[in-house]
């Protein structure tokens, strides 16, 4: 079979593509962020370029990248303003705290639990449950063992700074220069592809800047809505866990019952001196209330909204998009398998469009040319 000179030049610049992203992993990784950012960024520097002036003179490129990027630090300025001297004061807690107490605190209602459980023959271990609930709070929590990863994360705090450093400047060329990712790309690929290149890079950007926004907007909702719940029913730590639940919640299906569990555990290790059934258990009911409450508001009415208007997918092609992640690398898989099959939707749909498959997948991306 005859191979023309134009699938050849494609095949070559594929491969250059696919080179670059092995050797040079982590420059890859530098780019791709900065480009989400730029996206990301992109509604505040068209508000500055268009409404900001100094005395007769509008704002251009430089200073709005500058402000857009000033934007970024006060909006994590303020993240860290509010969240992280609660949740510092937590990691204190979590390391003085005596797990066997919790687990003592359980005592009684794991006892009822084992009985349950042995009786239709479900558990048939010989270490109580306590203990085996002890030992795990012990591995997991064990203060050597918080130390032994913050350790590991101060001997990554260069490679952190210097991958910080490396984003905040190719962010700001991308925001000053808003075709420069798009010259970069199409410089490797023949001349003759240009036009799909950009559509491709067009679409993805398109759909990308719109999820992060909508993803934005998902964590907030979670946020506010668990933090100020769990305030109004008189739950400690409200704000903590709120935080922790939206962050949690970008984890696909599996995140919020995370969230829940985090939440549960801190709701008892704050009321270790309350009796379980009187006290104890109603505070667990409401938490784990709130977060089924929670979890329909996401799955009910955000989720929809931002995939539908946003990446342009049937949920069930998600589900399964999501499974996929999964299996190729657990959890990072799954929180990263949205992004990647918008990117591959768009190429397909530049590239492949003569195959039926890829028509029925991207047939609802016509939307974004209407």
């Amino acid at each position: 079979m005859k191979i023309s000179s134009r699938t050849l030049a494609l095949l070559a610049s594929l491969l250059i593509m696919a080179s670059l992203v092995y050797f040079f992993t982590d420059i890859v990784a530098y780019v791709c962020i900065a480009w989400v950012l730029s996206m990301i960024g992109q509604p505040l520097m068209d508000f500055f370029q268009k409404h900001l002036k100094i005395w007769k003179f509008r704002a251009g490129p430089n200073l709005s990248a500058m402000l857009t990027l000033f934007s970024f630090f006060l909006a994590i300025f303020l993240f860290i303003l509010l969240f992280v001297p609660p949740i510092v004061e937590s990691i204190n807690n979590l390391a003085g705290v005596d797990y066997g107490q919790i687990a003592s605190a359980l005592d009684e209602p794991l006892q009822h639990l084992q009985a349950s459980l042995a009786k239709y023959g479900l558990h048939r271990s010989e270490v109580p449950l306590d203990q085996q609930l002890q030992s795990t709070f012990t591995d997991w929590f064990e203060p050597a063992t918080i130390g032994k990863y913050f350790g590991e994360l101060l001997a990554a705090a260069g490679d952190i700074v210097i991958g910080f450093v490396s984003v905040l400047f190719i962010t700001f060329f991308f925001l000053k220069e808003q075709g420069l990712f798009v010259s970069f790309v199409t410089a490797i690929m023949p001349p003759q592809f240009e036009k799909k290149v950009q559509s491709a890079i067009s679409d993805t950007a398109t759909m990308l800047s719109r999820y992060f926004r909508g993803l934005l907007l998902q964590m907030l909702s979670v946020a506010t809505f668990v933090t100020l719940a769990l305030s109004i029913l008189g739950v400690k730590n409200a704000l903590l866990i709120g935080v922790f639940a939206a962050l949690l919640n970008v984890i696909p299906y599996i995140g919020p019952i995370i969230g829940a569990v985090f939440g549960i555990f801190f709701t008892i290790s704050s009321g270790l001196d309350l009796d379980f059934y009187s006290q104890m258990l109603p505070q667990i009911m409401k938490v784990a209330a709130v977060f089924a409450a929670a979890q329909m508001l996401d799955n009910y009415i955000l989720q929809p909204f931002i995939f539908s208007s946003s990446i342009l997918a049937h949920p069930l092609e998600i589900f399964i998009v999501v499974l996929m992640g999964a299996q190729i690398n657990g959890v990072l898989g799954m929180v990263l398998a949205i992004p990647a099959y918008t990117v591959l939707r768009a190429v397909a749909r530049a590239f492949l469009s003569n195959f039926h498959i890829v028509q029925h997948l991207t047939e609802r991306m016509d939307k974004l040319r209407n």
